[in-house]
């Protein structure tokens, strides 16, 4: 592509030595440049990218996207700001793909990564591809396997390329896991959204957002962005349901889903059992019984999410009924490893989603029976949750042991600390500390009996462990599966 028309979708640019060359390809880390590409100096927390301006065209790139002007003999394209304008070059150089499919975006604190399976499922129930970008990857469809993603959602030139490769292959369905850091950082600037899911918002990511109003602006920002003719999808139980409702601009459809509040489809008669829930979902005038696979109340807020996903898209509903119960549980979340006694992995790595996954394992629980509950927080992440999810897990759970997440640049016992000043009483014989995280599961077998139930929490689906100077692997289920009997 030449670099003018990289350039199209820019509204704000100087030029310098420029020179209308081809551009062959995006990159914004020196040691991934290629011969042709244009390289994109992003100013971070710990580097900046201009830096290795030097490296990069040594590397081969024939021009630079930078917030100042370089002594360096390259054609050079100056913005104010390379990391939030870097989506329009990314959008322009795969031709913009986003307007060629129908694009889903979800956000919220937790469900993300569950809702978009669930409406890839119903979507394939009609037999219409989709695709999914999220926390555990991207694939093109349901049978895939997933190919590895650094983020929730890509940095601009992944996801655009990715986007591409979807609409070159025909698939005209994307479901997609957006985050608040990629809506802050306007990664998905140049994504053109049909339709927004909002799933909940609770406490996470403060180390980032530093206050809950500035984490529900970054989310809103999907929503603001909808155009005439989108639809959106809002939690109406959610305490900040009437501030997404608001918005949300005129022309674009708006369904809420709930349990409590009134909603466009809301759920009654809800039970849990070990195999999962059984509900009945009210929406216009049907009111239509559901078995699900999955397990809690988080679930069935998932599930109605999707369900109205699928209602906005004009989906028979009896498909989407269908697809729903058909689907079995998500990687990592309350995804059971072990029956006895029954283990339980999850990926709940904030307060609320802690406390909803106990709350749904407490529900499984025999009366004579212990709920155990395993889990750290993570290192160099928002230090303010910590003692709000030591005082959860105490709540809750009969025993606790408290352990290390991934502990990253942190100390894991100063993180622990923090973790037990929010329970109100250390008692030896119900309270444990092993910072250790693979002893730690190891341990859970000395204090448990057959019929309890034991959370493990934080990790779900990762299989690998950050420590101070390296990342190793480590995979909750598989640990657990070594202590206890397998399924």
């Amino acid at each position: 592509m030449l670099l003018s028309n990289l350039i199209k979708l820019l509204d704000d640019y100087k030029t310098e030595n420029f020179n209308d060359i081809e551009i062959t390809g995006i990159s914004y880390n020196s040691n991934l440049t290629k011969e042709g590409d244009i390289f994109i100096c992003i100013r971070g927390e710990a580097s900046d990218g201009h830096k290795y301006a030097q490296s990069a065209m040594g590397k081969g790139a024939k021009a630079l996207f930078c917030e100042e002007k370089l002594n360096i003999n390259l054609p050079q394209i100056i913005v104010k700001d390379t990391k939030r304008t870097m989506a329009n070059i990314a959008s322009a150089f795969y031709n913009e793909p986003s307007k060629e499919i129908n694009l889903i975006g979800v956000t919220g604190t937790n469900g993300k990564t569950t809702v978009t399976h669930l409406i890839q499922k119903i979507l394939e129930e009609n037999n219409e591809k989709c695709a999914l970008i999220g926390t555990l990857g991207y694939k093109l469809s349901s049978k895939d396997e997933y190919k590895e993603a650094k983020h929730t959602t890509p940095q601009p030139p992944e996801l655009q390329h990715d986007l591409r490769i979807m609409a070159d292959k025909g698939i005209k369905n994307v479901v997609m896991e957006v985050s608040s850091h990629s809506l802050e950082q306007k990664r998905v600037g140049c994504c053109d959204f049909n339709g927004a899911v909002f799933t909940n918002l609770t406490q996470d990511h403060l180390d980032y957002h530093i206050t809950m109003h500035n984490y529900f602006k970054a989310k809103a920002i999907l929503f603001e962005n909808l155009k005439e003719g989108a639809f959106a999808i809002i939690n109406s139980d959610d305490e900040y349901a009437d501030d997404f409702i608001k918005s949300v601009p005129k022309g674009v459809k708006i369904l809420t889903y709930g349990v409590k509040n009134n909603a466009d489809i809301k759920a009654t008669d809800i039970d849990f059992s070990i195999d999962g829930a059984k509900l009945t979902v009210n929406f216009d005038s049907h009111s239509e019984k559901m078995k699900l696979h999955l397990n809690g109340m988080f679930s069935v807020y998932n599930a109605l999410a999707a369900f109205a996903c699928g209602i906005a898209m004009n989906i028979d509903y009896k498909i989407i009924i269908k697809a729903l119960e058909n689907t079995k549980s998500v990687a990592g979340r309350f995804e059971i490893v072990s029956k006895k006694p029954l283990v339980i992995v999850d990926y709940a790595h904030t307060p609320d989603g802690l406390e909803n996954v106990l709350k749904a394992a407490r529900e499984l629980t025999p009366k004579q029976a212990q709920l155990i509950c395993l889990f750290g927080c993570g290192g160099d992440r928002d230090t303010t949750k910590r003692p709000k999810m030591g005082k959860i897990a105490d709540e809750l759970s009969d025993k606790v042991v408290v352990t290390s997440d991934n502990p990253r640049s942190e100390d894991p016992q100063l993180i622990i600390s923090d973790i037990m000043t929010g329970i109100k009483t250390v008692d030896t014989q119900r309270i444990f500390v092993e910072p250790d995280r693979r002893n730690a599961i190891k341990f859970l077998k000395t204090i448990s009996k057959e019929n309890d139930v034991i959370v493990i929490a934080g990790k779900g689906h990762e299989d690998y462990q950050i420590l101070k100077n390296e990342t190793i692997h480590f995979d909750d289920r598989e640990e657990a599966k070594k202590v206890f009997a397998l399924l």
